[in-house]
C-alpha cells in the first residue's frame, strides 16, 4: 500500500472520529442543553448520552441547573428624607426552564441586575434613613418577593436576596459616629451612677447590719452579765440562809447572840464610816431613864404645888 493511500485511510479515520464526537454529545450532571432544529427549539437535553443530526441539530444554549450566586455592585439609591446612599446587594437563583431562559430575555444577567437596581430604588424611596438601616429583613423580602415575579417569564427562580453593606455620606457616618459615641458614654455614666449608687446601698446595709449585731452583742453580755450577778447574789443569799438555818438548828443561847451582835458592832464601829450605830440595847436603856426622868420630874412639880397651897 503506497504513502497516499495511507494518508487517505487516516483523514477518514479522523473524520469519522470528528463526526462521532460531534454527533455523540455526553450532558453533565446539574447541565441542560437547548437544542435547534433548522433554527427552531426542538428539545432540551437532560444528563446523559444524546446523538445529534448533523447539519440539522445544533446546541444552541448549554445551562447550569446549579444555584447561581451574583454580587452586584453598589447602587446609588436616595431615601425618603433625600439621603444619598449606595447599597449593593447577592441575588441567588436558579434556572428552572431553560427554553424560556435561552429564548425569554437578552443577557439574562443583565436583566436580573437592572432590575435589582430599580426595584431596591423603589423601596429605598419610600424608606427614612433610619429605617432603611435597621430594615434590612424587610428589604431583602420585598425584593425576592418582586424578582422572583419579575423573572418568572424567563424561567429563573430567586431564591434569597440579601442587602450586603449600606454606605451612606461620610458626613452621615461621622454624625452617626458621633451619635453612637454619646449615647456609649451616656449608657456608662447611667452604668456608673447604678454602681456608685449600688455600692452606697450595701455599704449602709453593712454598716445597719454591723450596728445592729454590735447592739445584739452588747444587749447579750448585759444579759449574760446581770444573769451573772443575778445567779451570784442568789447563791450568796442560799448560803447565808443555809447558815442562818444551820445557826437555828443549833438553837443558839440569847447571850451567844449578845455577843455575836457585839462582835459585829466593834467590825462596824473599826470602819472609818461617820454614822454612829446604837446597839438596840443601848437604845432600849436610854428609853428607861427618859421615862424615869419624866416621872421624876412629875413628882418635883406635884411637892411644889402642894407647898405653895399650904403657904396659902
Amino acid at each position: 500500500m503506497s504513502l497516499f493511500w495511507i494518508i487517505v485511510l487516516v483523514i477518514l479515520a479522523l473524520i469519522v472520529i470528528g463526526l462521532f464526537a460531534y454527533l455523540v454529545r455526553i450532558v453533565p450532571q446539574a447541565k441542560a442543553y437547548v437544542i435547534e432544529r433548522l433554527g427552531a427549539y426542538h428539545t432540551t437535553w437532560n444528563t446523559g448520552v444524546h446523538f445529534l443530526v448533523p447539519f440539522i441539530d445544533r446546541v444552541s444554549n448549554k445551562v447550569t441547573l446549579k444555584e447561581v450566586v451574583k454580587d452586584f455592585a453598589p447602587q446609588p439609591v436616595i431615601t425618603k428624607d433625600n439621603v444619598t446612599m449606595q447599597i449593593d446587594t447577592v441575588v441567588y437563583f436558579a434556572i428552572t426552564d431553560p427554553k424560556l431562559y435561552t429564548y425569554g430575555v437578552v443577557g439574562p444577567i443583565t436583566a436580573i441586575e437592572n432590575l435589582t437596581a430599580t426595584t431596591l430604588r423603589n423601596i429605598i424611596g419610600e424608606l427614612e434613613l433610619d429605617e432603611t438601616l435597621t430594615s434590612r429583613d424587610i428589604i431583602n423580602t420585598k425584593m425576592r418577593a418582586i424578582l422572583d415575579e419579575a423573572t418568572d417569564p424567563w424561567g429563573i427562580k430567586v431564591n434569597r436576596v440579601e442587602v450586603k453593606n449600606i454606605i451612606p455620606p461620610r458626613d452621615i457616618q461621622e454624625a452617626m459616629e458621633k451619635q453612637m459615641r454619646a449615647e456609649r458614654e451616656r449608657r456608662e455614666s447611667i452604668l456608673r451612677a447604678e454602681g456608685d449608687k449600688r455600692s452606697a446601698v450595701l455599704t449602709a446595709e453593712g454598716e445597719k447590719e454591723a450596728m445592729v449585731l454590735r447592739a445584739t452583742a452588747k444587749k447579750e453580755a448585759m444579759i449574760a452579765e446581770a444573769e451573772g450577778q443575778a445567779q451570784a447574789m442568789e447563791r450568796i443569799y442560799q448560803a447565808q440562809a443555809r447558815g442562818i438555818e444551820m445557826i437555828k438548828n443549833a438553837n443558839p443561847t440569847k447571850e451567844y447572840l449578845s455577843l455575836k451582835s457585839l462582835e459585829t458592832y466593834e467590825k462596824m464601829a473599826d470602819g472609818k464610816a461617820t454614822k454612829i450605830i446604837v446597839p438596840s440595847e443601848l437604845q432600849n436603856m436610854a428609853s428607861v431613864l427618859t421615862s424615869a426622868r419624866e416621872i421624876l420630874i412629875d413628882d418635883a412639880e406635884k411637892e411644889v404645888e402642894t407647898l405653895v397651897k399650904g403657904k396659902k
